[in-house]
């Protein structure tokens, strides 16, 4: 449910607002070039006041080293402003990438969309 009121969209990137999260939705290949079109997007809304974002990489097909860059500054920015962060990932290569480098127990990733706003991750952001 994408509403026409979205913090942004861009060829990587679709913001909306549902249950009271921002939720964002990363498309397609997200690489250097990606993260830097995402980035100034993922900065405003991490720093709006006590910010509850859930991003969504569910339709991602590629996930390198500049995502898993743009969710550690995400969660950064999120936590020192009091917010939540949670993520959806039902990709196990990006599952298996954020284990090897311990993210799993930091982002506590789910499988879909529903379990995320639903609130059944393993812990606070």
């Amino acid at each position: 449910m994408i509403v026409s009121d979205a913090p942004c969209s861009t060829e990587h990137l679709t913001a909306y607002q549902h249950r009271g999260c921002t939720v964002l939705a990363f498309h397609g290949e997200i690489d250097i070039a990606a993260a830097i079109a995402i980035r100034p997007h993922l900065t405003d809304l991490a720093t709006s006041p006590t910010p509850s974002i859930v991003i969504d990489l569910t339709p991602t097909s590629f996930f390198d080293c500049s995502g898993v860059a743009l969710l550690c500054c995400a969660r950064r920015r999120i936590r020192a402003r009091g917010g939540s962060l949670h993520l959806v990932c039902p990709h196990p290569l990006t599952l298996r990438i954020l284990h090897v480098l311990g993210l799993d127990d930091l982002l506590h990733p789910v499988r879909t969309l529903e379990d995320a706003l639903a609130g059944t991750w393993q812990g606070a952001m």
